[in-house]
């Protein structure tokens, strides 16, 4: 039997996978979905979403695709590793996801570039301008873009009617993709919406704590973590949702193992002093190792 069980919930509360039912929509992320939504209404083009690790991205990039869902007249997809070695490489991966036809049901990796390009075109303006579809394009990580990929998105938003971008083009990504497209201003230009997702504070803390609890399942939990359990746990986590989980994921399975009712300030710090322990061993092993490999 699961800890989340002997506790009485249904479902694992402080999972890390990406599940958008257990997204917890604050103040800063529904800023972010609601512009993103509007903007693939309008079909301006180009919205990027920056953040630091563990701020939420890549579950936001799923709560868009749920959305996405319920609307009968967007096709979509999801990149979700961009780390592509060539523009061929790009151009097929799109073409197989999209199910984009090529002349004479051709081997697409056998095909050049300038006619994947057209075969491209045609399919976008097939579907958005024959169909009235909204084709988009989302990409995870997209920190791991390189230059050329950035070029060939660039090439892929010049596809336009007199009112509208053909594809519209969702990036999220590390800050370390912020100077990246700062420094190819050709494609800085064309983003129409960006947007910096920050770490949460105390307050969205705990009703980031308490909407997991009750999402899994158990109302009678909703008093689990004190508030100064709460405190400690933004205090080591600096408000980042994946540290969050992660923290509060150990505190309720040392609460099990000890048999307690409610998860404290002292339980908090233990756990955490358990883990810098954990680090500490590791970082120690990782040095002897170093060391014996160079005394051979």
């Amino acid at each position: 039997m699961s800890y989340h069980t002997l506790l009485g919930f249904q479902k694992e509360p402080f999972s890390t996978s990406p599940d958008p039912d257990f997204f917890y929509l604050t103040k800063e992320h529904e800023i972010a979905l609601t512009n993103i939504l509007i903007e693939l209404r309008l079909k301006r083009g180009l919205t990027v979403i920056f953040g630091d690790v563990g701020t939420g991205k890549t579950t936001l990039s799923r709560k868009l695709v749920q959305e996405l869902r319920k609307r009968g007249d967007m096709i979509f997809h999801m990149i979700l590793n961009p780390s592509f070695l060539t523009e061929n490489a790009f151009l097929v991966s799109l073409i197989k996801n999209f199910n984009i036809d090529l002349p004479h049901f051709a081997d697409p990796y056998s095909v050049d570039i300038l006619e994947m390009r057209d075969a491209i075109e045609r399919f976008l303006i097939q579907k958005g301008v024959e169909e009235k579809r909204t084709l988009i394009l989302i990409i995870d990580e997209a920190q791991k873009l390189n230059d050329e990929t950035i070029e060939i998105l660039r090439v892929l938003l010049n596809f336009e009617t007199n009112e509208h971008k053909l594809i519209q083009i969702v990036l999220l990504g590390q800050m370390e993709l912020y100077p990246k497209v700062m420094n190819l201003p050709n494609f800085f230009d064309r983003i129409s919406f960006k947007y910096t997702l920050n770490p949460l504070g105390v307050q969205e803390t705990k009703e980031l704590i308490q909407f997991r609890l009750k999402k899994a399942g158990s109302i009678s939990n909703s008093n689990l973590f004190s508030n100064e359990a709460i405190q400690e746990i933004y205090n080591y986590s600096r408000g980042y949702p994946r540290r969050i989980n992660i923290l509060c994921h150990h505190v309720l399975k040392e609460l099990v193992v000890q048999s307690r009712e409610s998860v404290d300030r002292a339980l908090v710090d233990e756990i955490v002093a358990k883990q810098q322990v954990g680090v500490g061993r590791f970082e120690a092993y990782r040095e002897l190792s170093r060391q014996k490999i160079l005394t051979v």
